[in-house]
């Protein structure tokens, strides 16, 4: 699954363009390397985001293409926060 959209359907952003902005402004890094959004993201993968102060660091539980809102949060799991 494309990174900006597994970004959408994660919840992790609210919008696949919005996601997608994200990726080409640099924001988005994937095992420390910045990602397009185009990048195929696999389980283990280690996500980090950017947005202004806040950061959040997030490891690939699960890659889904349809999930409910409810269970969107199983599919990673929080290492960082701030």
């Amino acid at each position: 699954m494309r990174l900006d959209k597994y970004l959408k359907v994660s919840r992790l952003i609210k919008r696949r363009t919005v996601a997608d902005e994200a990726c080409a402004g640099g924001r988005v890094s994937v095992n420390g390397k910045t990602a397009k959004s185009a990048y195929e993201v696999k389980i283990n993968d280690i996500i980090e985001i950017s947005f202004g102060a806040k950061k959040i660091k997030i490891k690939v539980t699960e890659v889904k293409e349809h999930v409910r809102k409810e269970e969107a949060d199983a599919m990673y799991e929080v290492l960082e926060q701030n």
